[in-house]
Formats: C-alpha cells, structure tokens, sequence
C-alpha cells in the first residue's frame, strides 16, 4: 500500500474495514496523487479491462455490486477521484475536467489497464469522453450511465459554475454541509432528488461520504472547475462506439439531454431503463450489468467467460 495523505490515511482506518468491496482495495501513487483503487476479477492478461468512474460527490461505493457481477468477466479497475474518497484531495486547479482527464490517464498507465470497454456514471462519463477524444484511451466503447455531457441551459447555466466557486472557496461551506448529511432527513432527501431509490445500506454509504467536510470539499471544487462546453463542442468527434443509458426517472440529469448527445455524436445508441433514477446502476446492477455484456458482445471483446481455457 502506497504512503498516503495523513488525513486520506486515517479516512481509510476508520472507513476501511467496512467499505464495499474493501478487500479489492489498494493504493496507488500516479501523477502526484495517492489514488484509491479497486481492482477485481481475472488476472491481468486473463479478461478484458473494463474501467468504472464514478460521479461528482460519489466513490467507489457507487459500484458496490456492479463490479462483482463485471468481475466474471472483466479485469474490473475502479478509483475514487480526486478529491473525492480516499484519494488525495489536490488544489481546485487539478478537479477541472481535463486536469481529472489526465492525472486518470497516468493513473491507468500506472496500472498498466488500457481498456477495451469504459463505463461512466454523471461527470464520469465526460471524464472518459475526454480521455478518448485526447487520445490517452481507445476504447471500443464508451458506456454512459446517465452521463453529464452538456453544459446547464438557461438561469441554471449562469448561476451554478459561480455559486459553487464561492461555496468551494469558503472553508465553512464544506463543514455546514457535511453537518446538514448527518441528519437522516436531509440524507434521504439528497438521495431522493436524484430520482432514484437506495436500500438503506447504499443510503447510509453516500452519508458516510457527505458527512466528511474533505470529500464535500472536493466535490464542490469539482463543480466550481466544471465546464463542458469544450466536451459538447467536441463530442462529433468521438471515435469510439456511444452507449447512452439513461434512467427514466432521473431528476439530476434530464433524460431529455440523452437525445441531444445522441443527435451530437454518429452512430449513438441510447438505452431508457424504465422506473430509475440518476443512481440506475445501483438500483439495477444486473439490468446494467446485461447492456455492459451485450456492450462487449456487439463490439467483439471477447469476455473472460468467453476465452478459452
């Protein structure tokens, strides 16, 4: 286990034991960062890569039980972002999104894990765009779960980037917020506007992380560093396939924009799972689990489970 950050480093003993999947957990030292990392599934070399990353104000908890049932047939590689987790939490420079682009791909050159599929839920899936439409990834596909591709239209457009720069920069914001998470009431309702619904377990896994001010921090810079107007302009210009799947209840993404990617971007598919939130993939691991195969089948990656022995 690589050295961490002192506070990343405690976060874990207290945390550690008891994360999902935690035995799949490693530390791994890449572009001036300690990442948080899970790796499941066939030995290297023996499975395909499939890379997970996950949205603003998530971790790796977010894959709880979809990485397992991907780890039949896939190399799994998941992390937490930076800021976000236990992995280091860098200066707000370094949480825009072509920075978080590239200090992923030195993380999975570090890893020696070049993908043949990726999966990326909300912001994480403008993460991936990035990283394949700069080249440092040449996926066969690239499947969004509710992906954050467009910037916000409208009064929403003007006032966001700015109302999170100011929270990102005043120490106090993270600390009241984490405080407000503590309180079931307001937990649930943070879930809730998502649109989805979590068991109690995957609830109180998104309390444990907004009840810590370091990770609030992180995912505010985040969203005061995000701008993806570069991501929508070159979205045309994406190599590889597009699997857009959405979740029809989705109230943080409209599942309206979903269509808008589609038109972007040539040969786009676009999948609705029917009665899910933005949180689809934890709601209905299997259903998602399904398109990622069928994903791996129409691309011909040949799966662990399809490789001869």
């Amino acid at each position: 286990m690589d050295t961490m950050a002192s506070f990343e480093r405690e976060a874990w003993k207290r945390e550690g034991g008891t994360w999902p999947n935690g035995e799949a957990s490693r530390f791994v030292r890449a572009g001036g960062l300690s990442w948080h990392v899970q790796e499941m599934g066939p030995d290297r070399g023996q499975a395909p890569v499939i890379v997970l990353v996950h949205g603003t104000g998530a971790a790796t908890h977010s894959w709880r039980d979809l990485a397992p049932l991907l780890a039949r047939d896939f190399r799994v590689v998941a992390m937490d972002l930076p800021g976000h987790g236990f992995t280091d939490k860098p200066s707000l420079r370094r949480l825009s999104l072509p920075a978080m682009a590239r200090a992923l791909g030195q993380l999975l050159q570090a890893l020696d894990a070049a993908p043949a599929l990726v999966a990326g839920h909300s912001a994480g899936a403008a993460i991936l765009a990035r990283m394949c439409l700069d080249g440092q990834i040449t996926p066969r596909s690239l499947i969004s779960l509710n992906g954050a591709f467009l910037p916000f239209t409208g009064i929403a457009g003007k006032v966001f980037r700015p109302a999170a720069q100011l929270m990102a920069i005043n120490p106090l914001v993270p600390r009241l917020f984490a405080r407000r998470a503590r309180d079931p009431v307001v937990l649930d309702r943070l879930v809730g506007n998502t649109g989805s619904t979590l068991d109690a377990v995957g609830t109180a896994l998104y309390g444990r992380l907004a009840g810590d001010h370091r990770h609030v921090k992180g995912a505010l810079g985040m969203m005061a560093a995000w701008d993806l107007d570069p991501i929508a302009r070159d979205l045309p210009k994406l190599a590889c396939r597009l699997l857009l799947v959405v979740g029809a209840f989705d109230r943080t993404i409209p599942p309206s924009n979903a269509l808008r990617v589609q038109a972007l971007v040539p040969g786009a598919r676009l999948t609705t799972l029917e009665r899910l939130g933005h949180l689809a993939h934890e709601e209905a691991p299997e259903q998602v689990a399904a398109l990622i195969r069928e994903e791996a089948s129409a691309t011909g990656v040949r799966t662990a489970e399809a490789v001869p022995s």
